[in-house]
C-alpha cells in the first residue's frame, strides 16, 4: 500500500495566512501612527497665499456716495386750480417770491363774491341795529324824563295835601291818595332807571358781539382774497428749479407735488451703507475722499434707520473746502472712519470668507507643502484687511482665495 508523502516547506495555504497577517499589521500601524485627515491635492498656482502680520488696523468702510443739494424744497400749491401759465422752466435759477406757475379757480372767485356780499349784509344789519338801539335809548330817556316830572308834580300835590290835612281843610282820604300817588311815581321812576341800566348793559354786550362777528367776517374776506393770491405758485427759497411736472390746462389739487427747488448754496453727499454697520454708524463720524491730489473732509450729518435691500441711507456734509467743480449727481468714493486705529493681526481680504464666514482658514506648514484647517475668529474688517483676534500668529501663511473646490477636506497637499 502506497504512503502519502508530506511536502516540506511553505505551502500555498501558508502564504494566504502570511499575507493576511501583513495586511492586518499595516492597518494597525496606520491606525496607530497614520494621519487620518482627508487630504486633497491642489496646485500652488491656483491658490492665493497671504501672510498674517501685526500692523495698524484702520477701522473704516469704503462707500460710494452721490452729490446732492444741501436742501430740496418741494413745490405744492396751497390752492387747487387749472394751470394757465408756466412762468419758469426746469433748470432756471429762481429767487424767493418769484412766480413759477399761475392757476385759475372759478369756485374760489365765487367764494370771494359770496364772502364780500355776506360782509356787506352784516354791515347793513349792524348799522340798522345801531339805529334801532339809539332810537330805543332815546325813547327810554324820554320816558324817564316824563316820569321824573310826574314824580315832582305828585310830590308837590302830596305836600299841599299834607299841609291842608294838617289844617283840617281836606279829608284824610285825599291826603292818603296824594301820598300813594307820590310813592307810586317814585317806584316807577326807580324801575325805569333800573330798566335803562339793564338795557344799556344788554345793548353793550349785543353791540360787542356784532362787532366781533363783523370783524371775523372782515378777516374771512381778507383770507379768501389771500387765497386768490395763492393761485400764483411762488418759489419759497433761492435756488434752481430742478423739476416742474405740470402742463397747461392741467388740474392741480391742493398739496399736490408739482416740482422741487434745489438749494445750491451748499452740497451734501448721500451714501448707502451695508446693514452690517448699522449699529456703528452715528452722527458726527468723520469721512474723507481724495479728488485730484487733495483730500476733502466730511462728517456724518444724518443716519436714516430704515433698511432697504440690505442697506441704509446716510448723509454727509463737508468740513472745510469743497471741490471747485462739484455738481449734483457726481459720485465720490468715501472712506468712513468707524473707530480709532489699533495694532492687530491682519490678513488680506479674500474669497475664503464667503465660505468660512471668518470661522476657520487653511494655514500652511513651514515648508509650504501642506495646509491644515484651523479655527480662527475674525473681528473688524475694512476694504483691505480682516482683523484676526484668535487663531493666528504674525508670520503664519494662510490661503485667502476661494474654498469652493476644497469640499470638506481637512488637509491640502500643495503641488509646487
Amino acid at each position: 500500500m502506497d504512503k502519502l508523502i508530506e511536502k516540506k516547506g511553505l505551502q500555498r495555504k501558508h502564504l494566504y495566512w502570511i499575507a493576511g497577517g501583513a495586511v492586518a499589521l499595516l492597518i494597525a500601524c496606520w491606525l496607530l501612527f497614520g494621519n487620518h485627515d482627508s487630504t486633497l491635492r491642489v496646485a500652488a498656482t491656483d491658490l492665493t497665499i497671504s501672510e498674517a502680520r501685526l500692523a495698524e488696523f484702520k477701522d473704516y468702510v469704503r462707500l460710494s456716495g452721490q452729490v446732492v443739494p444741501i436742501q430740496v424744497v418741494q413745490l405744492s400749491p396751497e390752492e387747487g386750480g387749472i394751470v394757465t401759465e408756466r412762468v419758469a422752466e426746469e433748470g432756471t435759477m429762481v429767487r424767493k417770491g418769484d412766480v413759477i406757475i399761475r392757476l385759475r379757480n372759478s369756485n374760489l372767485d365765487l367764494q370771494i363774491l359770496n364772502a364780500e356780499a355776506e360782509l356787506a349784509e352784516k354791515q347793513n344789519l349792524l348799522r340798522n341795529t345801531q339805529v334801532a338801539m339809539q332810537q330805543d335809548r332815546l325813547n327810554n330817556q324820554l320816558e324817564q324824563a316824563q316820569l321824573a316830572m310826574d314824580t315832582e308834580r305828585k310830590l308837590r300835590t302830596y305836600r299841599q295835601q299834607e299841609r291842608l290835612y294838617g289844617e283840617r281843610l281836606v279829608s284824610r282820604e285825599n291826603y292818603l291818595q296824594a301820598e300813594e300817588d307820590y310813592r307810586l311815581a317814585q317806584r316807577k321812576q326807580g324801575l325805569i332807571s333800573q330798566r335803562l341800566r339793564q338795557d344799556s348793559i344788554y345793548r353793550s354786550v349785543q353791540m360787542d358781539q356784532m362787532e366781533d362777528n363783523l370783524a371775523n367776517m372782515r378777516t374771512n374776506v381778507v383770507l379768501v382774497r389771500e387765497r386768490k393770491q395763492k393761485l400764483e405758485v411762488r418759489a419759497t427759497i433761492d435756488g434752481e428749479l430742478g423739476l416742474l411736472d405740470v402742463e397747461l390746462g392741467q388740474s392741480i389739487t391742493p398739496g399736490q407735488k408739482i416740482g422741487q427747488i434745489n438749494d445750491l448754496s451748499d452740497y451734501k453727499i448721500e451714501a448707502q451703507v451695508d446693514e452690517h454697520y448699522i449699529d456703528r454708524v452715528r452722527t458726527g463720524l468723520s469721512a474723507s475722499f481724495v479728488r485730484g491730489e487733495q483730500e476733502y473732509k466730511l462728517g456724518v450729518r444724518k443716519v436714516y434707520p430704515e433698511v432697504r435691500q440690505g442697506k441704509f441711507r446716510t448723509d454727509f456734509t463737508f468740513r472745510g473746502p469743497r471741490p471747485e467743480n462739484i455738481r449734483s449727481g457726481q459720485t465720490y468714493y468715501l472712506n468712513l472712519e468707524l473707530g480709532q486705529s489699533e495694532q492687530a493681526v491682519l490678513i488680506p481680504r479674500g474669497a475664503f470668507f464667503q465660505t468660512t464666514g471668518g470661522q476657520w482658514i487653511f494655514v500652511l506648514s513651514r515648508d509650504g507643502r501642506t495646509a491644515f484647517r484651523r479655527s480662527i475668529k475674525v473681528g473688524r474688517q475694512n476694504p483691505q484687511y480682516y482683523e484676526v483676534t484668535e487663531g493666528l500668529e504674525p508670520g503664519e501663511r494662510v490661503i485667502t482665495s476661494g474654498y469652493e473646490a476644497f469640499g470638506d477636506n481637512q488637509r491640502l497637499e500643495i503641488k509646487q
